[in-house]
């Protein structure tokens, strides 16, 4: 039987095979398979009763005329600003939409937290864990990255915390939704989630002065094709590789050197554009962390430092692109990308994870498939 049922012709019984109508994706109807493009065709009159349906809801696409390089499609209206109560402390962009503390920063001035700050961190960064387990374990087909990010501002709320990304610089939402091809920054609105999709779930909260930094990628549904594993995988073990050399006196460069030996190895590319930063009482203070190697980052890690590695590998292309909504950063050629991220805290002796991972954590690894040739770097056989 197929993966994908019957046929959805209406005057057809035939197995369905992987044409999907283009509109349904669009629109993010679920199903909508076809065995072939003639009986798509056929059909289409009596199928695109469906879309109407969907439009009647008032869903649409804001940038239809756009050359979208994947398959993922905004799915508009977004829903209303959800709201943080007054009693919660607010980061000062919470009204004007502008980071202005942050904008005054030295890019050169590292701040070391002393013992107060670092236990504060520790705090804001459990929180932000327990939010980001919670809204994982809501990933289902079906479910709309809208309501997600209702999942993950409640628990903010929960424990009296900020979710940091909403406003920041005018983003609307509280939590990044980015599947797919979408590289990072994704907004969450009505798309629905499809069985074999990949999805990061990027999460910053504030909580006691402090900043929260994490995300991580996760399979939707039970299909999962060996590309989505060899890439999500390998982006998983360049961020834990990258974070077992950290210690003082390690140069900030190396982290990169380390990322994209290991993603070339398994015939990925790493994205130039982003990079990991610093966070404490400040959402992206200094230093930058570069995932590329030969990078010309300077400068060491030092005890007291908190900061975040955060690669983001891609299946094709290391080049991307912005929607129109001036967040939306997705690959040029439509190809999938992962991303994992931790907020670390520089030690004495090495290094403390903030924000690993718990026994019961949703997620986690899986085995990357094996070629023909019997290795997992997804290369051409010779």
């Amino acid at each position: 039987m197929s993966d994908h049922g019957t046929c959805s012709g209406a005057d057809c019984d035939n197995e369905a095979g992987t044409l999907q109508c283009p509109t349904c994706l669009k629109l993010g109807i679920k199903g909508s398979y076809f065995c072939a493009q003639d009986c798509f065709k056929r059909n289409w009159t009596t199928h695109k009763a469906v879309h109407k349906i969907q439009n009647a809801s008032g869903v649409y696409d804001p940038f239809p005329t756009y050359p979208f390089t994947g398959s993922v499609r905004p799915v508009y209206p977004l829903s209303p600003r959800r709201p943080v109560p007054k009693t919660i402390k607010h980061p000062d962009w919470a009204v004007t939409g502008i980071p202005k503390r942050e904008m005054r920063l030295s890019r050169s001035k590292w701040d070391l937290l002393d013992a107060k700050g670092q236990d504060a961190m520790r705090k804001v960064c459990r929180l932000a864990r327990e939010v980001l387990d919670i809204t994982a374990a809501a990933i289902r087909p079906g479910v709309t990255t809208d309501y997600l990010d209702e999942i993950c501002h409640n628990a903010c709320v929960e424990r009296e915390s900020y979710p940091s990304p909403l406003n920041y610089n005018h983003f609307p939402k509280s939590v990044c939704t980015s599947p797919n091809e979408v590289v990072c920054h994704g907004i969450p609105d009505h798309r629905v989630l499809l069985d074999g999709d990949i999805l990061n779930l990027d999460v910053s909260l504030y909580h006691g002065g402090y900043h929260a930094d994490l995300n991580e990628t996760y399979y939707v549904g039970d299909k999962k094709d060996p590309e989505s594993i060899r890439l999500v995988e390998t982006t998983r073990e360049a961020l834990d590789m990258a974070i077992a050399i950290i210690k003082p006196g390690v140069p900030i460069r190396e982290f990169g050197k380390i990322i994209e030996k290991h993603a070339a190895s398994r015939g990925l590319a790493v994205i130039k554009t982003w990079g990991g930063h610093g966070i404490n009482s400040e959402f992206h203070p200094p230093p930058w962390i570069p995932h590329y190697a030969k990078n010309k980052a300077v400068g060491t890690c030092k005890p007291g430092m908190t900061f975040t590695i955060e690669p983001i590998l891609t299946l094709g292309t290391n080049r991307d692109m912005t929607w129109p909504d001036d967040w939306t950063n997705a690959t040029v050629d439509g190809k999938r990308s992962a991303q994992f991220e931790h907020t670390m805290l520089v030690t004495e002796t090495g290094v403390e994870v903030l924000t690993a991972r718990l026994e019961n954590s949703p997620g986690g690894p899986i085995p990357i498939p094996e070629t023909e040739n019997g290795d997992t770097n997804g290369k051409a056989k010779k």
